[in-house]
């Protein structure tokens, strides 16, 4: 009886957080976002004079409203217009200059305006992609993930489209699936071609991970790839088999053997964010539950973290980006490709430690992406996507 009752109290305390999160994300897009250019900011952060929103973005603009439109889904109301935004970035797509962005503009158009993706066809020049883009040549994981992501989710949209993009869909997943590692995990790049690639084709970051995960999870959707959904099961168990005891999403891990090579920073979007999204996406079509290892990384948000820091900021309407070590990421990151970890060694918190105190759009949008359908009753009327709120006792089916 004491087991239920604890499970039932984390199951309360979970949605709670979920419900919080998602309020706090849907306030808090509004002072990042420029209403006379119709774009989000890329980034927003804290300064001796205040708050204050740099830049803008096309990318994190479509990420955003894809989590705005989960939002208006589950019977919520937007705080920004989706359509003005959408018929803004569609206008004029100069701004698509690689094959990340093209993907990402077709698995929002896919999500929110299925019916504008007969209209961009004709302007996006479909059949060279792979070859016309620098990234999609490099072999670069996280981009060709979104271009797969895109593509499965046009097919599964317009069922129609699906004998017409099968091609360079399979196409997209053969290119992907050669960045993964012997233990299933995926390097940032292709490893041949390139001396970047002899570098880095072996170590990738969260990042390169989750959105393979995803995309496979669609392709597998749409074309019933029984492979993809093979290769997204042993990357998601293994980032879950590495994730550190606070339920730390860690940063770069090196795709040969499964370990992590750098944990530091842990960001805040993988863990209430994209770990989720992956997962819960994941675990539906593969029929299993990583419910919990996703509420596990989301405690970690609200301060039992490495410096028991609240990342949630309500006053501030956002999320701090992470918590780092005050070092050059780019020596950090050839130390770990250079002097290896020995194997099977569990990775360690590393002390002094700091708060980046800055947050990007894409990290509000894609958590509501992620938690805008599982949020209960935190939005009136119904809900077209609403599923009920995982049991995080339930063991998980792996």
């Amino acid at each position: 009886m004491t087991n239920v009752n604890n499970s039932a109290a984390q199951l309360d305390d979970s949605q709670a957080t979920v419900q919080r999160l998602v309020a706090l994300a849907i306030r808090g897009l509004l002072p990042m976002f420029d209403e006379q250019r119709k774009l989000f900011c890329y980034t927003r952060r804290k300064t001796d004079q205040g708050m204050v929103r740099d830049g803008l973005s096309p990318r994190y603009t479509m990420m955003t409203l894809m989590g705005l439109h989960r939002v208006e889904e589950a019977g919520g109301v937007s705080p920004i217009a989706v359509q003005p935004v959408l018929q803004a970035l569609l206008a004029n797509l100069d701004w698509v200059t690689d094959i990340g962005d093209l993907g990402v503009l077709l698995w929002m158009c896919a999500v929110v305006a299925p019916d504008r993706l007969a209209e961009l066809e004709g302007r996006i020049e479909l059949e060279t992609a792979l070859v016309r883009y620098r990234g999609a040549k490099r072999g670069v994981t996280m981009e060709l993930a979104w271009f797969l992501t895109g593509l499965s989710n046009w097919a599964l949209a317009c069922p129609e489209k699906l004998a017409r993009l099968k091609d360079l869909a399979f196409k997209t997943f053969a290119m992907l699936k050669k960045n993964r590692g012997e233990q299933g995990l995926f390097g940032h790049v292709s490893r041949s071609g390139s001396l970047n690639g002899l570098v880095r084709g072996r170590i990738g970051s969260f990042a390169d991970q989750v959105y393979p995960v995803y995309a496979m999870t669609r392709f597998f959707q749409a074309y019933q790839e029984e492979s993809a959904i093979q290769m997204a099961l042993q990357c998601g168990r293994g980032l879950c088999d590495a994730q550190g005891s606070l339920g730390q999403w860690w940063w770069h891990y090196d795709s040969s053997t499964g370990r992590v090579l750098e944990g530091y920073p842990v960001f805040s979007v993988h863990q209430h964010a994209m770990g989720p999204m992956t997962l819960f996406a994941l675990g539906e079509a593969a029929q299993c539950d990583f419910g919990p290892w996703i509420y596990r990384g989301l405690k970690w948000i609200n301060a039992k973290n490495e410096l028991q820091f609240d990342m949630e900021d309500d006053p501030a309407q956002l999320v701090w980006r992470c918590q780092y070590r005050p070092t050059s990421q780019v020596k950090t990151y050839l130390k770990a490709a250079l002097i290896p970890r020995s194997s099977g060694a569990p990775y360690e918190a590393k002390k002094d430690l700091q708060v980046l105190f800055e947050c990007r759009p894409y990290e509000l949008g894609w958590l509501l992406y992620a938690f805008a359908p599982r949020c209960g009753n935190l939005f009136s009327g119904p809900s077209k996507r609403s599923r009920p709120f995982a049991d995080i006792s339930m063991p998980a089916r792996l």
